[in-house]
């Protein structure tokens, strides 16, 4: 069995070298942070099963690191070592989630075993995750992340439940805010890839001439600058997923190259000879048809084929009717938590804004809408159409009566169960309506206590 991988968190360079230095002699898989802000940031690429952090350090602590880790409901395991510890902050630790506590100096065997009992107990949860999501095919999960009762997204969650186990490379195109991003996560998360990394590199943020770096990395001194070796986003993603967003303002050379890395399985770092074996599921994402731009020149043809081992559609917001509504309400509900603020009373002036907005940005922009509305942003206060602006909606588009009825209900009935803690009985009192004809409306409507 395999080392865990650990990240180590530690604000003094001498210490952190030194503990990586041991840890990767001693056969352990190690990343490094120098602050938990660092450490935060590569939870989500790196994906160790163990973070081993100082507790003190300036700015974010590693107590609050904990805190922040487990309120991921993450399976990675942690534990913090101090040379200041003492019972009520070990206490503490531990009520927090803490995997085990260590104090300054430890035993090198003891931080060893405690390594190999917390990478276990990782093991033991993602492989009881996994198992959870096979036993009710991700379902639910699958529906609190691409949220809508629309046609379009009840075909899009079966088309990512069908390729997610596929060893499939995909693209996926839809315009800019439509969830490509969150599309890519949950093909790679409801994968057998899904303990492995997931790295997401944005082609329309790196200059041309550091393009071939990020994707295949370099060796020292393989040009100006290069003053150590580095290793690129294909070898990072080895042994999980790749996502290639905005993938049609890639350079053509680039395009090229990246084209022979995918045939082969192999990537040669630049200034390098040697061949990396990869076993990288690569996902593209792009807010243009490929097909177009590659019959205008912009993209290889070749490329496009290559990739297109499947395609799934995002559509744009305008086209889920009332889901609007819904995500609407999901994100009202995660913004107020996250401001610590109540959640506001939609109005029924407000759901048909959100009916009759254009919505350019898509998903992306209702987010940002919802964040508002929570916080009381806008010229008359919590007023929807204040911060939703002009509309813009094309006519043809036009939310039916019927739509925004039901948009209305549903958000009502949802408010309702929030309120009184998803007791039908509360809710059939408080709504004045027979029991029998609330669960009717709950399961037309798509709602879930």
């Amino acid at each position: 069995m395999s080392e865990p991988s650990v990240l180590i968190v530690e604000d003094e360079e001498m210490v952190r070298v030194a503990l990586e230095q041991w840890l990767r002699l001693s056969g352990f898989a190690t990343y490094v942070a120098s602050d938990a802000r660092e450490g935060l940031a590569l939870l989500d690429d790196v994906h160790p099963m163990v973070v081993l952090s100082d507790v003190r350090m300036p700015g974010i602590s590693g107590l609050d690191l904990l805190r922040a880790i487990r309120e991921r409901a993450t399976a990675t395991e942690v534990i913090l070592i101090t040379g200041h510890g003492d019972v009520p902050m070990a206490v503490e630790a531990m009520r927090d989630g803490a995997f085990d506590f260590l104090q300054k100096p430890y035993v090198p065997d003891q931080l060893v075993k405690a390594l190999h009992r917390a990478g276990e107990q990782s093991r033991l949860k993602r492989e009881i995750a996994e198992l959870r999501r096979r036993l009710d095919g991700g379902e639910i999960e699958l529906a609190t992340r691409l949220v809508g009762t629309s046609p379009v997204m009840v075909d899009l969650r079966r088309a990512v439940r069908e390729l997610a186990p596929i060893p499939a490379d995909v693209i996926l195109q839809g315009e800019t805010g439509t969830g490509k991003e969150v599309v890519a996560r949950c093909l790679h998360d409801f994968s057998p890839r899904a303990s492995g990394p997931f790295v997401a590199l944005n082609c329309a943020a790196i200059p041309a001439e550091l393009i071939e770096s990020e994707l295949f990395g370099h060796e020292a001194g393989a040009f100006t600058g290069a003053k150590g070796a580095r290793i690129g986003k294909f070898e990072f993603a080895n042994g999980g997923t790749l996502l290639l967003d905005e993938i049609e303002s890639m350079p053509l050379l680039a395009q090229a190259k990246v084209l022979r890395v995918i045939q082969e399985r192999q990537v040669e770092r630049v200034g390098s000879n040697r061949q990396i074996q990869l076993d990288v599921r690569i996902i593209a994402a792009s807010k243009v048809d490929l097909i177009t731009e590659s019959e205008a020149g912009r993209f290889r043809a070749d490329l496009y084929y290559r990739l297109n081992m499947a395609t799934l559609a995002l559509p744009p917001l305008r086209d889920r009717g009332d889901d609007c509504v819904l995500l609407f309400h999901h994100f009202l509900g995660a913004a107020s938590k996250r401001f610590d603020k109540p959640v506001p009373v939609l109005h029924p002036a407000d759901v048909n804004a959100l009916l009759m907005h254009a919505w350019p940005g898509n998903v992306r922009e209702l987010k940002a809408a919802a964040d508002r509305f929570a916080l009381g942003l806008g010229s008359t206060g919590r007023s929807l159409d204040a911060i939703l602006g002009p509309r813009n909606r094309p006519a043809s588009s036009t939310a039916s009566l019927a739509e925004r009825v039901a948009a209305y209900e549903r958000h009502v009935i949802e408010a309702e169960l929030a309120r009184h803690g998803d007791s039908i009985s509360a809710v059939v009192d408080a709504l004045q309506v027979p029991r029998r004809t609330l669960s009717e409306k709950m399961a037309r409507l798509g709602v879930r206590r």
